[in-house]
């Protein structure tokens, strides 16, 4: 499993907000730039693991998991 993700971050007025390149969805926005990277790091991390148990159920039965490296 891919471990690393890019963080897209820009600095807007009082705002800190950020977007993961690889997973449409997954953007926060905070005060800080340390809160937002934590934050991003959070909702990623869910975001994946809603991904993969949505994926698992589609599948039903029968299912067989494989790494596909990139």
């Amino acid at each position: 499993m891919n471990t690393h993700f890019t963080a897209i971050v820009k600095h807007e007025g009082d705002w800190w907000i950020g977007w993961i390149e690889e997973v449409p969805g997954v953007n926060c926005q905070e005060t800080t730039r340390e809160t937002l990277l934590d934050t991003l790091q959070i909702t990623l991390r869910e975001a994946l693991e809603f991904n993969r148990t949505d994926a698992i159920d589609a599948a039903g039965e029968n299912y067989e998991e494989l790494e596909i490296a990139v």
